[in-house]
């Protein structure tokens, strides 16, 4: 059905997925995708986008797979998800992006990569918060406050 690899096979099935269903929920509603970009797998997420596993797929708390490479400030993965079109605008079941997630942690340099994809600055979780709110340190604010002037 598809052309995995042996290492991607035997990935797969160690982290209980199936090699058919690429798209297949796991727990928490994790598709491989989100695991292995949880885990920092750069080779099977990139084989798994190769080979035309759902991107924007989304887990039971509503993130896809940009939130953990955010979260685990895996530079690579974000790139690599960003350059297959990954919803960089994804609000997760409490509204969250992200950027505000990113802008929260404090975590500058990832605030930096994702503005450069041009995310929507205006966007608000459930609590009628953007980004901007959540600025966790003085470069945080500064970078999106230039971003919503550019």
């Amino acid at each position: 059905m598809n052309n995995l690899t042996e290492a991607t096979k035997q990935w797969l099935l160690t982290k209980g997925y199936t090699c058919e269903d690429l798209n297949q929920h796991g727990k928490n509603g994790d598709t491989a995708l989100m695991k292995a970009t949880r885990e920092a797998v750069y080779a099977v997420v990139k084989e798994l986008i190769d080979l035309g596993a759902n991107i924007n797929a989304r887990n039971n708390d509503g993130n896809n797979a940009l939130w953990f490479a955010c979260f685990g400030n895996h530079y690579d993965l974000i790139n690599l998800l960003l350059a297959a079109k990954i919803n960089i605008d994804n609000q997760n079941d409490n509204g969250a992006t992200v950027l505000m997630y990113a802008a929260s942690a404090g975590n500058t340099e990832v605030v930096k990569l994702l503005l450069q994809h041009h995310p929507n600055l205006y966007l608000q979780n459930l609590d009628d918060y953007k980004a901007i709110d959540f600025a966790s340190n003085v470069e945080v604010l500064r970078l999106l406050k230039n971003a919503t002037k550019s």
